[in-house]
């Protein structure tokens, strides 16, 4: 499935039906007087935040979302039906976003959250509701009201609760491969990933979600590279997990292009927990390791070693990560030696 989390919509309610004008004539019946009906209303247009999706790919093929219009009032004092409802399906995550792409409408973070973006126009009243004593033969009825027409933004954010930073080929995607189920795409080139990647990481006794998104350069937020659209992927993050090369010539200089990007990105992801990780360190003997260690302490403060590749240092950096997540929004590990067995 190809991943958009980014998606232009546009959105119309239905239209009220019109009141009718009607009198009812029978033979034999003396006095028959109005019995106009109502219009029905009009369809809503509600978007919904469902299971089981993980991107907005369906907005790419359709991007015009109209309710339907509620029918007219009838004689006999029949009442229009009301339009039908259209319900946009988005994932868990997804911002809703006005046109200018900063205000925001409403955040779908829990599923079955709906949200009314456009209501339908009532119906117009029928020449019955206007009989009185001293009109006894109204011929005056209500139009519907008109629906509402507006264009929306959809923005997926991916709901994770630590998320994997670094440049391009820091080793993002092994780590995520190795310590989950996740199978991202690898190579010994850079910007291997192209879109978000989650992958579910379990230490110890708890399991928690890990974002891996595409690797940040320098002028990112300038557009360079893929740019940071990518980052809203983890804002939600509760922890950041930092992964610098080892074999880099220059590690700070690495670290400081990362928090660079960050700072000029704003909101709080400047400010949320981070753990740095030399990575690759299989690559380094002991004196590489001591001195690319000690060049990166000295603008991240305490650095912790580990290698994707040879697991050394892995599970001692997921408990750093595991620690600065809160206990509500970790899950039990399940112990598949406890599982009883499958009966028909």
């Amino acid at each position: 499935m190809k991943f958009l989390d980014l998606a232009k919509v546009s959105i119309r309610s239905g239209a009220g039906g019109g009141g009718a004008i009607s009198f009812r004539r029978e033979k034999y019946i003396e006095f028959g007087g109005p019995d106009g009906g109502d219009g029905g209303a009009g369809g809503d247009v509600i978007v919904e935040a469902v299971d089981g999706l993980n991107t907005l790919i369906d907005f790419r093929y359709q991007q015009h979302f109209f309710a339907k219009n509620g029918q007219h009032g009838m004689g006999k004092q029949r009442t229009g039906a009301d339009g039908d409802d259209i319900v946009l399906r988005v994932p868990v995550g997804t911002e809703l976003l006005e046109e200018d792409e900063e205000s925001v409408i409403a955040d779908l973070t829990e599923v079955g959250e709906r949200v009314v973006l456009a209501r339908g126009g009532n119906g117009g009243w029928g020449n019955l509701r206007y009989k009185s004593s001293t009109n006894q033969a109204p011929r005056r009825a209500n139009p519907g009201q008109p629906g509402v027409e507006r264009t929306i933004w959809l923005r997926l954010k991916l709901i994770a609760d630590a998320g994997l930073l670094g440049l391009p080929n820091a080793g993002k995607s092994t780590f995520l491969a190795a310590t989950s189920n996740a199978r991202p795409k690898i190579a010994d080139y850079p910007f291997t990933t192209l879109h978000p990647n989650l992958g579910v990481v379990g230490v110890d006794d708890a399991e928690f979600v890990m974002a891996d998104i595409p690797g940040l350069i320098a002028g990112a937020s300038e557009g360079r590279g893929i740019g940071d659209r990518f980052l809203g992927h983890v804002e939600r993050c509760s922890v950041l997990l930092h992964l610098v090369d080892g074999t880099s010539e220059d590690v700070a200089a690495d670290y400081r292009t990362i928090i660079d990007e960050l700072e000029a990105y704003g909101g709080i992801l400047a400010t949320r927990p981070r753990v740095t990780a030399l990575n690759k360190i299989d690559a380094l003997d002991d004196e590489e390791r001591q001195a690319a260690r000690d060049a990166l302490e000295e603008v991240a403060g305490p650095v912790m070693l580990m290698s994707g590749v040879s697991r050394e240092g892995l599970t001692d950096v997921l408990r750093a990560v595991r620690s600065e997540i809160s206990e509500d929004r970790l899950r039990q590990r399940k112990d598949d030696e406890g599982d009883e067995p499958w009966h028909p």
